[in-house]
């Protein structure tokens, strides 16, 4: 397992915006009984820390983010304020794509998953967020890139070709920069959703998790 990962299960889930990724891998970790960790919370609640205005080393020390693995219950704390449903804020959208791309936020997050996931007391885990298949565990059992034409990803939003619908292109354009997500890397099962309603794609998912518990 690559620096920082335990032996438990790992299921690494990537893929663009509206794929379905977060939807597909909490159900896919409740009924495995697995834990579950979006590791975009992270960089969002990041990007609500950044608001304070201090500068990035300051920012970077005081850092103080807790977020529970529960796939019921995913609670986000920074400090001893409750963002759970701050981070999904459009405050939060607005600050999170710069802040992404900063190398040492990008370090921060790294080690801050990697040791999530080696302190996960489940038998196993789903990841899913930015680059997890390819740098956070790209040694976990099963790595999916889970993926949906942009027109189906626009569709399962409710949008159209509103301002919204640009800046879930220009999203895609940003990370794109990041990391590569449409074309999945050596070792990563591709899983594209765009003709699959959700039951499908979990249990897509779920065949996918079997077949390597299984040595297949």
């Amino acid at each position: 397992m690559a620096a920082g990962l335990v032996a438990s299960f790992v299921v690494a889930i990537d893929g663009p915006a509206g794929s379905g990724k977060s939807s597909v891998s909490k159900e896919v970790a409740r009924r495995l009984g697995f834990g579950y960790l979006d590791t975009g919370a992270g960089y969002r609640a990041f990007a609500l820390h950044s608001l304070s205005g201090a500068a990035l080393p300051e920012l970077l020390e005081s850092f103080d983010y807790q977020i529970s693995l529960n796939p019921d219950s995913q609670q986000v704390l920074l400090g001893e304020r409750d963002i759970t449903l701050d981070i999904r804020g459009e405050v939060a959208a607005r600050a999170v794509s710069a802040i992404a791309r900063d190398p040492e936020v990008r370090e921060l997050q790294l080690r801050d998953a990697r040791s999530r996931i080696s302190t996960c007391t489940q038998s196993g885990i789903v990841v899913e967020g930015r680059d997890i298949t390819t740098v956070v565990a790209p040694d976990a059992q099963v790595r999916i890139l889970l993926t949906a034409s942009e027109s189906v990803r626009l569709a399962r939003r409710g949008l159209e070709q509103t301002e919204t619908a640009e800046s879930l292109k220009a999203r895609d354009a940003s990370d794109s920069k990041v990391v590569e997500f449409f074309t999945p890397a050596d070792g990563v099962a591709l899983v594209d959703t765009s003709d699959l309603n959700f039951e499908q794609s979990v249990q897509a998912v779920i065949g996918l998790v079997e077949a390597a518990q299984n040595g297949r």
